[in-house]
């Protein structure tokens, strides 16, 4: 399991993260490997991002409810 709490409240809609660039290299779920924990988290908060989770750009592109139907 990746926890990545540590870095949740750092992250910028869209999945940013500004990560050092340190050498501590970490592998993910996957088995990826990343340079360090912090660029490991900003890889998965892109992830859900992307797939409109936690603000990303698929809920912020989305009208509402009550906007669509009066279109």
């Amino acid at each position: 399991q990746d926890d990545c709490s540590e870095f949740r409240s750092q992250f910028e809609a869209g999945g940013r993260l500004s990560c050092t660039r340190e050498n501590d290299p970490v592998r993910d779920a996957s088995g990826k490997q990343h340079t360090n924990k912090c660029l490991m988290c900003a890889d998965k908060f892109k992830k859900e991002a992307q797939r409109g989770q936690y603000g990303g750009t698929g809920q912020r592109n989305r009208l509402p409810t009550s906007e669509r139907t009066n279109q």
